[in-house]
């Protein structure tokens, strides 16, 4: 029975010792703490005045108030518990927290500015948007204003080619009416010969009638 519970004893003692090597802790606040030969205060100081804050390695826990650690420098040794604890001390807690403050407000004046370059981009993006809009409806409105124009052009031509056609129309008709006063003009002519003759003809019919009609003088002769 005695040599069971001391196997019992012993793998109780190695499970601590294995779920120690595991675990890590810090010397607690304000405190040198002394590393010594063994697990008490009997035991000589093999490494002084370890100050807060040291991360030590966990070898082993003792029931008798002692922790065996590993240091910084390799030093293999023995603490009190008491002036240990499992989460780092305030100061560098502070610290962490400090430097993350920091972090997060580099990070912070980063996106800032990142902001800002995305403001300044989303406003050059605005204005050039304006401008290409204003440009737009400048286009629309020449674009209405050449289709204007190209309607009246075509109604221009349409009225060119329609008053082509009535001048080509005058024209024939005056070429008709050229032709119809030669035309009757020569027959004008052709009648005053036709009555210059018959006037010339009726002289000649009355110049050798007349005569003609005269009485002729009866003369007597008395002797």
């Amino acid at each position: 029975m005695t040599l069971f519970r001391l196997a019992i004893s012993v793998l109780i003692a190695l499970s601590t010792i294995a779920a120690a090597q595991a675990k890590t802790v810090w010397v607690d606040d304000k405190l040198y703490l002394p590393v010594r030969s063994g697990a008490g205060s009997q035991y000589r100081i093999i490494e002084n005045a370890v100050p807060s804050g040291t991360r030590l390695e966990v070898i082993e826990t003792s029931s008798s108030g002692y922790t065996r650690i590993r240091t910084p420098k390799g030093t293999d040794g023995w603490v009190s518990s008491q002036y240990l604890t499992d989460t780092p001390i305030a100061a560098d807690r502070l610290e962490s927290v400090t430097n993350q403050l920091e972090q997060t407000k580099s990070e912070l004046s980063s996106l800032k500015a990142q902001l800002s370059e995305v403001s300044s981009e989303r406003d050059t993006l605005s204005s050039a948007e304006s401008e290409l809009s204003t440009r737009t409806q400048e286009l629309q409105q020449e674009l209405q204003r050449i289709k204007s124009i190209a309607s009246d052009s075509i109604n221009l031509e349409r009225r060119n080619r329609e008053l082509l056609e009535e001048n080509q129309k005058i024209r024939n008709d005056l070429e008709i009416l050229t032709a119809e006063n030669e035309r009757l003009e020569a027959s004008k002519e052709s009648d005053f010969m036709l009555v210059g003759a018959g006037l010339v003809l009726g002289g000649v019919f009355l110049a050798l009638i007349i005569p003609l009609l005269k009485p002729s003088k009866k003369t007597d002769n008395w002797v």
